[in-house]
């Protein structure tokens, strides 16, 4: 008898940023907690900023990006519907040193997380004119302290902790967005080279879903991997920050979370921000 002979093995890479829900999502997949049959995952680590360039770039084959990186590797990447976070009426927000109002600081020296980040697609939208001052997201509250900037742009877990430098928040992104749309804030969302064909992209998206799965049943474990990337806080602060952004729109984001990409990028393109409005594609 003639055995059947089995079928090559696939190498992918897939990038994850050190945000917690990021982190959270991927444990599984990280940590070889799942079969993943005959797809072998390559994991690599990097700031979203740099996750960004590398899809643009088309280095990766599966990673976290920003729904501002997405629309433009959209020819090259489809979009899960799964893995991507949301910000329900939260995001994030503009510090300053004191509590000033938001449209006094047109004009001034604003430090943002990096130019292809949503959260400085959403800025550019709300406050046209300003002078961007793109830095790692993780020095973003030092320059604020020192005066370097007049106001920084944070995203990730500095949402939840510069009031604990004494740092005020003047704008949200996600209370901004809620207010003018009522929908879902699209931030960071899991982009996958169409050129891997469809059934190897129908097994990543069935690990991924595994491995959020994973995390909501293993969450003890699950937080402490998440832990490790988020520079020294607490685990009562990563438990909070990952029950923001990992919730059943990282599941599954449904119409509601096409809706709001969708709508994130038409105002975008209406207000200039991007050349072309972007076709998404979906893997459900």
């Amino acid at each position: 008898m003639i055995e059947p002979r089995s079928l090559p093995s696939v190498s992918v890479t897939l990038g994850h940023s050190p945000d917690s829900d990021d982190a959270f999502m991927a444990y599984a997949l990280t940590e070889g907690k799942i079969e993943t049959g005959r797809i072998a995952y390559s994991v690599v680590q990097h700031d979203i900023q740099t996750l960004n360039q590398k899809a643009m770039a088309g280095e990766l084959d599966i990673s976290a990006v920003s729904a501002h990186a997405f629309a433009l590797i959209c020819s090259r990447y489809a979009v899960f519907t799964h893995g991507a976070s949301f910000g329900r009426n939260y995001g994030p927000c503009l510090i300053a040193r004191t509590r000033v109002d938001a449209g006094s600081l047109v004009g001034t020296r604003i430090a943002v997380p990096g130019l292809l980040t949503s959260a400085y697609l959403g800025l550019r939208m709300f406050l046209r004119d300003f002078e961007p001052v793109p830095m790692p997201f993780d020095q973003i509250m030092t320059a604020v302290q020192d005066g370097s900037v007049s106001a920084g742009l944070v995203i990730h877990e500095g949402q939840l902790t510069h009031g604990d430098l004494g740092l005020v928040q003047v704008w949200n992104l996600g209370e901004w967005w809620h207010a003018e749309t009522g929908l879902p804030l699209p931030l960071g969302l899991v982009a996958v080279r169409k050129s891997l064909g469809d059934e190897t992209i129908a097994m990543v998206s069935d690990h991924l879903k595994q491995s959020i799965a994973y995390g909501f049943a293993h969450r003890p474990e699950a937080l402490e991997f998440s832990r490790q990337y988020a520079r020294d806080l607490t685990t009562p602060i990563v438990d909070r920050f990952v029950d923001m952004y990992v919730n059943d729109l990282s599941v599954n984001m449904g119409e509601t979370g096409k809706l709001g990409l969708q709508t994130y990028l038409e105002r975008a393109h209406g207000a200039g921000l991007l050349r072309s409005m972007p076709a998404i594609t979906f893997v459900n």
